[in-house]
């Protein structure tokens, strides 16, 4: 099976789905953050292994608590995911923080701080020109 396959997508798709319930729903660790998310996976073309990309919102403590839990679940989560699929073989999970959330919120804070002098200056001149026209 060749990595961008119609075959790999969809089961890709289907992973992220099961895993994204079974994290949310199943997994009963209290060190997992309750607004952990999975933002992506993939599985090798091989079916041996899988890379999942975990968002997890708050603090870096919190993130590393929630890495933690997630890798000592991480043969409960691989034997749910065997029950819930069909696969010939369950692959062998790698749970990857993601942190592209907070890098996208933190260049959108930067972006807003770059623009609002220049928003201040046309609300500015936007008041001038109707000072002017009155």
């Amino acid at each position: 099976m060749r990595k961008g396959s119609i075959k790999n997508i969809r089961i890709n798709s289907e992973v992220h789905k099961e895993l994204s319930q079974i994290i949310s729903y199943e997994v009963k660790d209290p060190r997992i953050n309750p607004f952990t998310s999975v933002t992506d996976v993939y599985v090798a073309p091989d079916l041996k292994t899988c890379k999942v990309y975990i968002s997890v919102m708050g603090e870096q403590d919190e993130k590393e608590k929630t890495m933690e839990g997630l890798n000592n679940a991480k043969g409960m989560i691989r034997t749910l995911l065997a029950k819930r699929l069909n696969m010939r073989n369950t692959p062998e999970l790698t749970f990857i923080l993601d942190e592209s959330l907070d890098y996208g919120l933190k260049m959108s804070k930067l972006i807003d701080e770059v623009n609002a002098p220049l928003h201040e200056r046309e609300e500015n001149e936007d008041e001038e020109s109707s000072e002017e026209n009155n």
